[in-house]
């Protein structure tokens, strides 16, 4: 098990978790969403090579309008 931070929360996680593995546990919305992982915004075509590793610092920002 590792330990990440998803949105300043402390959450453990198995190693070799990937971003699309994180965003199906939290049941989050994959439509209208940014991920990002220490600060680097990770495009959705990657989200499923992308493994989190321990410490990482995971930012999950939901799409809003507005005018």
């Amino acid at each position: 098990m590792i330990t990440i931070q998803v949105n300043e929360k402390t959450f453990e996680v198995h190693t070799d978790f990937n971003i699309l593995q994180l965003l199906k546990q939290l049941k989050s919305r994959q439509d209208g969403i940014a991920v990002a992982v220490n600060n680097a915004i990770i495009s959705k075509n990657s989200w499923e090579s992308t493994t989190l590793v321990e410490n990482d610092s995971v930012l999950i920002i939901q799409a809003t309008q507005g005018g």
